[in-house]
């Protein structure tokens, strides 16, 4: 073994420069395999956490006027549904945070000092902890009674609250309520659609039971059972209910938990999401970086043949075993990529603490993913093995007593190998590189259209806790220069999910989104009118609505025109706004002035900033106003665009992500392609002196070797521009509006590894071209 380890230092004493180079694109190579592999691990095992996940269902409902699946439940229905069948074990009904509260303050006392806190909240009947899997590390959800004033509360809240002090039984203030803490709870991982909130007891006696307005679900004894039960409860429904129901085509579909966070065919559905088809594309580039290190890593070795080919025979004319070297050049390839993957897990702890790490959804302590880190450690010592053998083979093909003559490199052969080598990694990186600069074209796209009202230097806060008081703060708020209006409306216009009313229209029923505003609310948005006129201070007194032009489309609204009954008067029309992701299309939809004490309040402030405005000094103002009001509430000052860029976060993180692994892709290509340079270079060295004899310039020597490549490089780009195409096109499927398919990004992605290519080829032919053509001769 010492002759082996001798060696091995030897070899890289020797070749520092091919070492580094092979160490360096391996660990970068294994730290992005896995840094993708923790992020679909995330993704693929959302929710499965939870006791017999797979039994654990969402109940949605179809109704044809909304136009598809709802995430929600009348809860009459639901309660038919839960007592249906002895097939369910456990259900529960949740009140989604658009129809009820998301945050809260809660403040206790300590010391005579009140402290302040907001926390997520959720309202729930008690089934739901018998529904999904709470790990109680104070009290219990068994045999207590859970009503409106108990809660339950996370462990991370707890140690807010009361630090390492127990919190059974305590007592904490809410919205000037008292709640007692009926128990706490281990907090979820991220990679859940059960949010770590503050639990209170739903009452069900509050709210219209008869609206679809709760999220519902059911634990079955078997996951085979949920295609049974959706026929039978429909048959004990109240006949008069069923009736109603009927005319809109109503139907159930139960939705396992596991493929909740994969489901987007469902309306009101605030859980986080992921793509299938992106997660088999980051899988897809986990493996393509790992098999081009590989390649590179393999021809690396074999390039070094010329400079190792004596060293060997003479190590075999002396008596060395056939098997004895053959090992050691394994043994040399094996200890280069377990190296590389010690410095990956390095890389990967430095990643933790960059601000990339935020595009990593998962929990990036590799403590916490042990079966990965191990399944690198593998894919490092498969890497090894194979990237030693073909070498170890190779160098010890030829007869010890001869010269190496010839050159495989040039035979049929061996061009061939080279070839597919170098041609692999171009359409990898030729592909990779198309895809981002679509991912990138697509977000800017959202991001910056029009969206048919002004959004430039547009502030946003919920004045909840001081609504009451909004003119005076509205008054207050504009006193600064700095702010050129402000007005109100139910939430910002950057959502998938709004409030749908129905209204009947000559007879006709008919559904759309709206959001409720303040009278000023369009005018300071920079909305038009196209048809009728705007809102007035007077209107707030009844009940108005303003259209888009995709309502008046499909309904044939016409202004100055009522809804049957005590429906409101339609007074006008505006374009359509992109007030959704570009993900949906526009809907039918309307903005309404309620008269005052109807609920969805317009609790939202709009403070337009004047342009060219110090914004760390209005924001300050700003904020000093707020607490002026209300000292102890913790309000949350946003830009619009920030709120933008939220309703866009899954797609620019993927997007930043591809980005980032695809440039890793690229660099370790280029260390590739510099492998392949030296493998050529190396075995045409007397070529070239033969040219430089006969009065070939460097010049030409080197137009000679980038014109070989360039052929290699055409040939792959008539392959990956067909295949990055398709991939892109379903990518873009997901999107109602979407970005053209430009011709100059893959012109753009061929020039760019086309300058790569070129500078890497004459970096290192220069060297080869510009040597003493005697030197080359003579080696040969």
């Amino acid at each position: 073994m010492k002759p082996i380890i001798r060696n091995l230092v030897s070899v890289i004493r020797r070749f520092k420069f091919a070492v580094a180079l092979n160490i360096l694109g391996l660990s970068v190579a294994f730290a992005a395999f896995m840094l993708i592999m923790i992020q679909v691990d995330y993704d693929r095992s959302f929710d499965r956490f939870h006791v017999d996940s797979d039994k654990i269902f969402r109940v949605e409902s179809y109704l044809s006027h909304v136009g598809g699946m709802l995430a929600l439940v009348n809860q009459d229905i639901a309660e038919v549904f839960f007592n249906s069948s002895p097939h369910i074990l456990a259900s529960a009904l949740v009140t989604p945070a658009m129809f009820g509260i998301d945050e809260a303050v809660f403040h206790i006392e300590t010391d005579g000092a009140q402290n302040y806190f907001k926390e997520k909240v959720s309202t729930v009947t008690p089934g739901f902890f018998e529904v999904f899997t709470f790990d109680f590390v104070e009290g219990t959800h068994i045999d207590v009674n859970f009503e409106p004033g108990n809660v339950f509360i996370p462990l991370s809240f707890a140690r807010k609250l009361f630090g390492d002090q127990p919190a059974l039984g305590r007592q904490i203030v809410v919205n000037e309520g008292t709640q007692t803490v009926l128990g706490v709870y281990r907090d979820f991982p991220k990679n859940t659609i059960i949010e770590n909130s503050v639990y209170f007891a739903m009452n069900p006696d509050e709210g219209n039971r008869g609206n679809f307005n709760r999220h519902a679900f059911v634990r079955l004894n078997d996951a085979a059972n949920a295609t049974l039960l959706i026929d039978n409860s429909m048959q004990n429904l109240d006949p008069d209910l069923a009736h109603n129901l009927a005319q809109f085509d109503f139907s159930k579909r139960l939705t396992a938990l596991p493929d909740i966070h994969f489901t987007t065919d469902v309306q009101y559905d605030w859980t986080p999401k992921a793509s299938r088809q992106t997660l088999m594309i980051l899988f897809a580039i986990a493996i393509v970086i790992v098999v081009i290190a590989g390649i590179n890593f393999t021809n690396f070795s074999t390039a070094l043949t010329p400079m190792r080919i004596k060293n060997i025979n003479i190590q075999r004319v002396v008596g060395a075993k056939l098997s004895t070297v053959r090992f050691a050049i394994v043994f040399e390839a094996v200890f280069i990529s377990l190296l590389s993957y010690f410095v990956a897990i390095l890389l990967v702890m430095l990643f933790r603490s960059t601000p990339a790490a935020a595009l990593i959804d998962a929990d990036l302590s590799l403590s916490s993913h042990s079966l990965i880190v191990g399944g690198a450690a593998l894919v490092a010592l498969l890497a090894g093995l194979f990237a030693g053998i073909y070498p170890s083979l190779y160098m010890t093909s030829f007869e010890p007593a001869l010269v190496l003559k010839g050159s495989f490199g040039l035979t049929p052969k061996g061009r061939q190998l080279r070839n597919t080598l170098i041609g692999f990694q171009f359409i990898a990186s030729l592909a990779l590189i198309i895809g981002a600069l679509f991912m990138y074209i697509q977000n800017r796209f959202m991001l910056n259209s029009d969206l048919g009202f002004d959004r430039d230097n547009l502030v946003l806060v919920d004045i909840g806790s001081i609504y009451e008081h909004r003119d005076a703060f509205a008054n207050q708020v504009k006193s600064y220069s700095g702010v050129d209006d402000i007005t109100f409306a139910q939430m910002p216009l950057s959502s998938d999910a709004y409030s749908k009313w129905g209204r009947n229209y000559k007879g006709e029923q008919i559904n759309f989104q709206i959001v409720t505003v303040h009278h000023s609310f369009l005018r300071t948005m920079g909305i038009e009118v196209t048809e009728g006129r705007d809102f007035r201070a007077e209107d707030e007194e009844s009940q108005v609505w303003i259209f888009n032009e995709s309502a008046r489309a499909q309904f044939g609204l016409e202004v100055n025109t009522s809804f049957d009954g005590n429906g409101g008067e339609i007074i006008g029309f505006i374009p359509d706004l992109k007030i959704a992701s570009f993900r949906m299309t526009v809907e039918p939809m309307a903005f309404v002035v309620l008269p005052q004490g109807w609920g969805n309040r317009p609790a939202t402030a709009h403070i337009k900033l004047a342009p060219g405005v110090n914004l760390r000094t209005a924001l300050s103002h700003i904020n000093s106003t707020l607490a002026e009001f209300d000292a102890n509430y913790i309000f949350e000052v946003r830009f619009f665009d920030e709120v933008l860029q939220r309703l866009y976060e899954k797609e620019t993180a993927v997007g930043s992500l591809i980005t980032l692994f695809s440039l890793m892709a690229i660099f370790i290509s280029i260390v590739g392609v510099f492998g392949l340079v030296v493998f050529d270079s190396q075995y045409r060295r007397k070529e070239i002196g033969v040219r430089k004899v006969h009065g070939a310039t460097t010049l030409s020597i080197i137009v000679m070797f980038n014109k070989a490549y360039f052929k290699i490089l055409a040939v792959c780009f008539v392959i990956a521009a067909p295949l990055a195409w398709y991939a892109v096109n379903r990518w873009l499927e997901n999107f109602a509006y979407k970005t053209p398919m430009h011709w100059w990004v893959y012109l753009l992605a061929f020039a760019a590894v086309a300058a790569v290519t070129v500078c890497t080829v004459t970096f290192q032919n220069w060297r080869v071209a510009n040597d003493d053509p005697v030197n080359s001769l003579k080696s040969e």
